[in-house]
């Protein structure tokens, strides 16, 4: 691995395991140090042990919507490492399973809160703390349901394709200090996407064409890039990161 990140400080949210924990391994491998943030501290405490202990990464337990808990982080990720050069919006969750027309709308408003307003929330803060005079980079976690409709989770399609335009437009507003851009992923294999393969791996592999499912390393691999001086004239874009999916269904 390279030292592209060293000296930078980077916040990871709902970073405590699958592709959260993934970018920030390999942010830290890269000379990053690392702040993430997730609900259970023992699981945060399991994951900075594993990303080389406290003088790589600190864990800020909380809820990714909560501002007083975004406060917390961005603070003690310079008062501890010196600084917040780089923000990924990882977090997301996707609740319910079924069509919309039967979607509760308290359900509904809670998936925006945490999949869009959240990550704004965590893009202000940020800014103001720190970009706003130092500069720095955001990566943006959105979907490749955000793109192509998805049955069955098509609220947390219509969130993430309004983080993807949310992207676009702070990129505008944040150039030329900070550049911000978002990766859309398809099917990964975690915990939280389990649903939508367990038992089927195959079957749904054999849909892409490169026959198989993404890891959390592919998306980690692409997250560094676009934070990283090799993407230095991308702003606003979205990098689908779909195993060839979305060019085979004409998306």
């Amino acid at each position: 691995m390279s030292d592209r990140f060293a000296g930078q400080t980077a916040i990871i949210t709902g970073a405590s395991r699958g592709i959260g924990l993934a970018i920030a391994g390999r942010l830290v491998a890269e000379g990053a140090k690392v702040v993430i943030t997730g609900r259970r501290a023992d699981a945060l405490a399991e994951a900075v042990a594993g990303l080389g202990g406290p003088d790589h990464a600190l864990g800020v337990a909380g809820h990714a919507a909560d501002t007083a808990h975004q406060e917390e982080a961005v603070t003690r990720a310079i008062d501890t490492f010196g600084g917040a050069d780089l923000l990924v919006n990882n977090t997301g969750i996707n609740p319910v399973y079924g069509p919309l027309m039967e979607l509760d709308p308290t359900v509904a408003r809670n998936v925006v809160e945490v999949n869009v307003l959240s990550a704004l929330s965590w893009v202000q803060k940020t800014y103001k703390a720190w970009m706003s005079g130092h500069g720095g980079a955001v990566v943006n976690v959105a979907s490749l349901s955000g793109i192509r409709p998805e049955p069955g989770i098509g609220m947390y399609g219509a969130s993430k394709a309004m983080l993807m335009h949310l992207t676009k437009e702070l990129a505008v507003e944040m150039s030329p200090r900070v550049r911000v851009n978002a990766v859309a992923p398809a099917v990964v294999k975690t915990k939280f996407a389990a649903a939508l393969y367990e038992g089927r791996e195959d079957a749904v592999a054999a849909e892409y064409p490169l026959m198989r499912l993404g890891t959390p390393d592919d998306i980690a691999g692409a997250v560094a890039f676009l934070l990283s001086g090799d993407a230095a004239w991308m702003t606003g874009r979205t990098v689908v990161v779909d195993g060839g999916l979305a060019a085979a269904g004409g998306a």
